[in-house]
């Protein structure tokens, strides 16, 4: 009981944190870390539940993305019409990585992610239906409502919380049930989780498929917000890397690392960009190499764990 009355509270201290903010800058900046929560809430699934570490998660992400836009430039239909077509063009995806990589053993399963979004970037980079490398753009003005197009980013931070908080609590249900035991059992030993009946392949799999629909929703949710997508913006390497290193620096195979991670890597991006001048230079992938080493060498187990060790000193305590 007390744990739901402070995850209640945390999310009505995030709801009501744009009202207390007046810049629209820091607004979009809160609409960004709820974006990348989910996004990297999504990967942590099968990256830190199940411990099958993806490092192509951008495939989905991209799909997601290019579906919204292509059904309002193919169609005129409003871009969030097309989350169903990318949440399906998705699944095909993961079931055909995730199928034949999962009965093998070590890292073919992140070799494999990488080569099929590379492939799928190539892919799109040359074919003329979704922009090839220009990239699709999205309504100029709002139609209607159903566009979601909207001036005032606290709009986008609600939506995207409502999303996250139906992600956290998808994901608290499942921890809790049998596939999420099944899933920390394979984490530690797909051999032992084997030997003691788990149906390894089959809950890897749905973990996947789970995690590549939340991925495929981020994506739409982010061609809605931003009006355009292009190979490099939500299909390149960076995006993928992003995910991972927001679920390692919050604690992957938490239920709130994600948030954590996102909360403080996406204002560290936004500064550096605002300091030293646009996204996706050099300087990114210097705070992220660093953000990385920092994980490695001092907490593995990200910024959950090091609350847990400081909750439980307290305790201790005289």
């Amino acid at each position: 009981m007390r744990a739901a009355l402070v995850v209640a509270a945390l999310f009505l201290a995030l709801a009501a944190w744009p009202l207390l903010v007046g810049d629209v800058f820091y607004q979009r900046v809160g609409a960004l870390v709820l974006l990348a929560a989910i996004s990297a809430s999504a990967w942590n699934l099968i990256g830190g539940y199940a411990g099958q570490v993806s490092v192509g998660h951008a495939v989905y992400f991209g799909a997601g993305a290019y579906a919204s836009l292509m059904v309002y430039n193919q169609l005129g239909w409003p871009p969030i019409a097309g989350a169903p077509l990318g949440i399906a063009v998705s699944l095909l995806l993961a079931t055909v990585t995730g199928l034949p990589t999962f009965r093998l053993r070590g890292h073919y399963f992140s070799m494999a992610t990488i080569a099929t979004t590379e492939l799928v970037r190539l892919l799109v980079t040359n074919w003329e239906l979704l922009g090839a490398a220009v990239g699709l753009m999205g309504p100029a003005v709002p139609r209607s409502v159903a566009d979601l197009q909207f001036n005032d980013p606290r709009i986008y931070y609600w939506i995207f919380l409502g999303v996250l908080a139906l992600l956290l609590g998808l994901t608290w249900a499942m921890q809790r049930g049998r596939m999420g035991y099944y899933l920390r059992a394979i984490n530690g030993s797909d051999r032992a989780a084997r030997s003691l009946g788990v149906p390894v392949r089959r809950f890897k799999l749905y973990a996947l498929l789970l995690s590549a629909t939340f991925t495929s929703l981020a994506g739409t949710l982010y061609g809605v917000m931003v009006g355009f997508a292009d190979p490099d913006s939500v299909l390149g390497v960076l995006v993928s890397v992003k995910m991972v290193i927001i679920a390692a620096l919050g604690g992957a195979g938490t239920l709130f690392g994600p948030l954590i991670g996102a909360v403080i890597l996406v204002p560290l991006e936004e500064a550096t960009n605002a300091a030293f001048g646009g996204s996706g230079t050099g300087i990114t992938y210097v705070v992220y190499g660093a953000v990385i080493l920092l994980i490695a060498r001092f907490r593995p187990g990200g910024l959950a764990e090091l609350g847990h060790a400081l909750a439980r000193r307290v305790r201790r305590a005289p």
